[in-house]
């Protein structure tokens, strides 16, 4: 129980660590929480600040839910181990979503809980990350790509019989993240949500 709760508290330190912040100030000199959409995620980097800072930021982020996760199933824990990894999983995308070090005002959890998943269930990863493209160049919404990615793991990790510990983990993270999303899934629906622009369509204005 000892190990778990210094698992559990190790993951949600890692997972408050603001790239997005890091990245911003640090290299950049930008706070990306004044700018775009002021939310310290992936998305609102590369908006603000472009592709080799989002593309640094993406990889912080999807680090914080991969170690852990990926230390914990390497852990000798036996029957524990489904379990383990998914409260240092939640624990992360938690951190990234409630961060300590931001008064708890953080990002949307999508990246960081990617990485979980890559250590959790590397495969239906796989497929959650082609339903997300699939989506962006059909739609070129970021939120919505998110929204579907997260409920395709949802349903493929339910038909595909993964350990309940994981099934638990990508329906609560579904929720999450619709939760965080609520505000992008307001703008959807009045048909206000901002579109990403791909070099084919650059005379479009529009941002993630």
């Amino acid at each position: 129980m000892l190990l778990t709760i210094i698992i559990m508290f190790a993951a949600y330190l890692l997972g408050s660590v603001p790239f997005a912040l890091v990245v911003g100030k640090g290299i950049f000199g930008v706070d990306v929480r004044k700018s775009g959409s002021g939310n310290i995620g992936t998305t609102n980097v590369f908006r603000v600040l472009g592709k080799k800072a989002g593309i640094l930021v993406f990889a912080g982020d999807l680090a914080k839910g991969f170690l852990p996760v990926f230390l914990v199933l390497r852990l000798a824990l036996g029957e524990s181990a489904a379990l383990v990894a998914v409260l240092a999983a939640g624990a992360a995308v938690a951190g990234h979503t409630w961060p300590l070090f931001l008064k708890f005002r953080g990002g949307k959890g999508v990246a960081t809980g990617g990485g979980a998943v890559i250590a959790l269930m590397p495969l239906l990863f796989l497929l959650a990350f082609a339903v997300f493209w699939l989506v962006l160049l059909a739609g070129r919404y970021v939120s919505l790509a998110s929204l579907s990615a997260a409920v395709s793991l949802s349903v493929a990790a339910i038909l595909t019989g993964q350990p309940a510990p994981y099934i638990f983990f990508t329906l609560l993270g579904t929720s999450v993240i619709f939760y965080a999303h609520r505000s992008n899934l307001g703008r959807l629906a009045r048909g206000d949500e901002n579109r990403v622009s791909f070099p084919w369509n650059r005379t479009e204005t529009g941002g993630p």
